[in-house]
Protein backbone atom coordinates (compact mmCIF):
# COMPACT_ATOMS: atom_id res chain seq x y z
CA UNK A 1 0.00 0.00 0.00
CA UNK A 2 2.60 2.31 1.03
CA UNK A 3 4.32 1.70 -2.76
CA UNK A 4 1.16 2.34 -4.21
CA UNK A 5 0.89 5.39 -2.47
CA UNK A 6 4.66 6.63 -2.96
CA UNK A 7 4.18 6.19 -6.69
CA UNK A 8 0.77 8.27 -7.07
CA UNK A 9 2.86 10.87 -5.13
CA UNK A 10 5.63 10.42 -7.39
CA UNK A 11 3.53 10.57 -10.43
CA UNK A 12 1.62 13.95 -9.23
CA UNK A 13 4.86 15.65 -8.78
CA UNK A 14 6.46 14.98 -12.06
CA UNK A 15 2.80 16.26 -13.51
CA UNK A 16 2.86 18.86 -11.39
CA UNK A 17 6.34 19.89 -12.09
CA UNK A 18 6.00 19.25 -15.96
CA UNK A 19 3.37 21.20 -15.87
CA UNK A 20 4.97 24.51 -14.67
CA UNK A 21 5.30 27.01 -16.89
CA UNK A 22 8.89 28.60 -17.77
CA UNK A 23 8.22 31.85 -17.00
CA UNK A 24 11.53 33.38 -17.63
CA UNK A 25 11.24 32.10 -21.06
CA UNK A 26 7.88 33.50 -21.82
CA UNK A 27 7.86 36.78 -20.42
CA UNK A 28 9.77 39.10 -22.04
CA UNK A 29 10.87 42.69 -20.77
CA UNK A 30 8.34 45.30 -21.73
CA UNK A 31 9.92 47.39 -24.23
CA UNK A 32 11.46 50.96 -23.63
CA UNK A 33 11.06 52.50 -27.10
CA UNK A 34 8.33 50.18 -28.75
CA UNK A 35 8.30 52.28 -31.82
CA UNK A 36 11.92 51.76 -33.01
CA UNK A 37 14.36 49.03 -33.57
CA UNK A 38 14.95 47.13 -30.37
CA UNK A 39 18.61 47.87 -29.88
CA UNK A 40 17.92 51.29 -29.10
CA UNK A 41 16.58 49.13 -25.88
CA UNK A 42 19.96 48.16 -25.56
CA UNK A 43 21.77 51.34 -26.23
CA UNK A 44 20.10 54.34 -25.70
CA UNK A 45 18.38 51.84 -22.53
CA UNK A 46 16.43 55.09 -20.86
CA UNK A 47 13.70 57.96 -21.86
CA UNK A 48 15.53 59.55 -18.97
CA UNK A 49 18.71 61.62 -19.31
CA UNK A 50 20.32 62.47 -22.59
CA UNK A 51 21.62 58.67 -22.96
CA UNK A 52 21.28 55.81 -20.76
CA UNK A 53 19.75 57.27 -18.00
CA UNK A 54 22.70 59.98 -17.84
CA UNK A 55 23.09 63.22 -18.39
CA UNK A 56 26.49 65.24 -18.29
CA UNK A 57 27.90 66.70 -15.32
CA UNK A 58 26.88 63.30 -13.89
CA UNK A 59 29.79 62.08 -11.62
CA UNK A 60 31.59 58.84 -12.23
CA UNK A 61 30.06 56.67 -9.08
CA UNK A 62 26.49 57.29 -11.28
CA UNK A 63 27.53 55.89 -14.85
CA UNK A 64 29.06 52.92 -13.04
CA UNK A 65 26.03 52.75 -11.36
CA UNK A 66 23.96 53.01 -14.40
CA UNK A 67 25.75 50.28 -16.29
CA UNK A 68 25.04 46.84 -16.09
CA UNK A 69 28.50 45.45 -15.95
CA UNK A 70 32.11 46.97 -14.83
CA UNK A 71 34.18 48.51 -17.18
CA UNK A 72 36.38 47.20 -20.04
CA UNK A 73 39.17 50.17 -19.10
CA UNK A 74 39.63 52.72 -16.36
CA UNK A 75 41.55 55.62 -16.29
CA UNK A 76 41.66 59.20 -14.83
CA UNK A 77 38.66 60.66 -15.72
CA UNK A 78 37.55 57.81 -18.19
CA UNK A 79 35.34 54.81 -18.44
CA UNK A 80 34.88 53.09 -21.10
CA UNK A 81 32.22 49.88 -21.87
CA UNK A 82 31.86 47.23 -24.26
CA UNK A 83 28.64 45.38 -25.09
CA UNK A 84 27.42 42.61 -26.92
CA UNK A 85 23.23 42.52 -28.15
CA UNK A 86 23.53 39.42 -30.58
CA UNK A 87 25.52 37.99 -32.94
CA UNK A 88 25.13 41.07 -35.05
CA UNK A 89 25.12 44.12 -33.07
CA UNK A 90 28.15 45.22 -30.81
CA UNK A 91 28.63 48.36 -29.27
CA UNK A 92 30.80 50.44 -26.88
CA UNK A 93 30.72 53.34 -25.08
CA UNK A 94 33.34 55.69 -23.67
CA UNK A 95 32.80 58.31 -20.96
CA UNK A 96 34.92 61.08 -20.53
CA UNK A 97 35.13 63.27 -17.55
CA UNK A 98 36.40 66.34 -16.45
CA UNK A 99 37.26 66.41 -12.39
CA UNK A 100 34.83 63.79 -11.96
CA UNK A 101 32.08 65.61 -14.06
CA UNK A 102 30.50 63.92 -16.93
CA UNK A 103 31.81 65.91 -20.43
CA UNK A 104 31.22 63.65 -23.08
CA UNK A 105 29.86 60.70 -24.25
CA UNK A 106 31.11 58.35 -27.54
CA UNK A 107 29.17 55.00 -28.41
CA UNK A 108 30.08 53.29 -31.33
CA UNK A 109 27.77 50.71 -32.74
CA UNK A 110 28.91 48.10 -34.96
CA UNK A 111 26.59 45.84 -37.25
CA UNK A 112 27.34 43.28 -39.82
CA UNK A 113 24.13 43.66 -41.32
CA UNK A 114 23.85 47.47 -43.42
CA UNK A 115 20.54 47.05 -43.87
CA UNK A 116 19.89 46.84 -40.27
CA UNK A 117 22.61 49.48 -39.23
CA UNK A 118 20.72 51.80 -41.60
CA UNK A 119 17.84 51.50 -39.88
CA UNK A 120 19.57 51.83 -36.32
CA UNK A 121 20.78 55.08 -38.05
CA UNK A 122 17.46 56.26 -39.27
CA UNK A 123 15.65 55.55 -35.75
CA UNK A 124 18.99 57.23 -33.86
CA UNK A 125 18.33 60.12 -35.64
CA UNK A 126 14.21 60.10 -35.47
CA UNK A 127 14.60 59.56 -31.78
CA UNK A 128 16.95 62.47 -31.14
CA UNK A 129 15.34 64.88 -33.71
CA UNK A 130 11.92 64.66 -31.33
CA UNK A 131 13.97 64.35 -27.96
CA UNK A 132 16.03 67.42 -29.81
CA UNK A 133 13.86 69.35 -32.29
CA UNK A 134 15.71 71.46 -35.38
CA UNK A 135 18.76 69.35 -36.37
CA UNK A 136 21.72 70.13 -39.15
CA UNK A 137 22.99 68.01 -41.48
CA UNK A 138 26.80 68.86 -43.13
CA UNK A 139 29.05 66.46 -44.87
CA UNK A 140 27.52 63.24 -42.96
CA UNK A 141 26.89 64.62 -40.02
CA UNK A 142 23.41 65.30 -38.10
CA UNK A 143 24.10 67.54 -35.45
CA UNK A 144 21.60 68.37 -32.54
CA UNK A 145 21.88 70.94 -30.26
CA UNK A 146 19.96 71.44 -26.39
CA UNK A 147 19.74 74.98 -25.26
CA UNK A 148 16.62 74.62 -23.59
CA UNK A 149 15.79 74.73 -19.84
CA UNK A 150 18.07 75.03 -16.71
CA UNK A 151 20.40 72.45 -18.57
CA UNK A 152 23.64 74.02 -19.75
CA UNK A 153 23.92 73.06 -23.46
CA UNK A 154 25.01 70.67 -24.93
CA UNK A 155 25.75 68.80 -28.84
CA UNK A 156 24.68 65.35 -30.16
CA UNK A 157 26.64 64.55 -33.05
CA UNK A 158 25.57 61.00 -34.92
CA UNK A 159 27.46 59.78 -38.42
CA UNK A 160 27.32 56.74 -40.34
CA UNK A 161 30.56 55.96 -41.18
CA UNK A 162 30.08 52.34 -42.44
CA UNK A 163 31.81 50.21 -44.76
CA UNK A 164 30.82 48.45 -47.56
CA UNK A 165 30.78 45.26 -45.51
CA UNK A 166 29.97 46.78 -41.91
CA UNK A 167 27.74 49.02 -40.43
CA UNK A 168 29.59 51.61 -37.96
CA UNK A 169 26.95 54.45 -36.42
CA UNK A 170 28.93 56.86 -34.68
CA UNK A 171 27.45 58.68 -31.43
CA UNK A 172 28.88 61.94 -29.60
CA UNK A 173 27.11 63.71 -26.96
CA UNK A 174 29.31 66.36 -25.34
CA UNK A 175 29.04 69.86 -23.60
CA UNK A 176 28.65 72.66 -25.67
CA UNK A 177 31.28 75.31 -24.63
Amino acid sequence: MRKLIYSSLMLIAVGLFSCQENKSADQQKPRIFPEYNQALDEIIKSREGVIRGIDLNSKAFVITKTETKAPSEVAQDYLYFEYTIDSVINYSISYNLQKDSLDEVEVQINCNDLDLSSKIYTDLKNYYEKKLPNPTEDKGFVVYNCFEGQRKPFVVSLTDNSSPNKGIINLVIYRDK
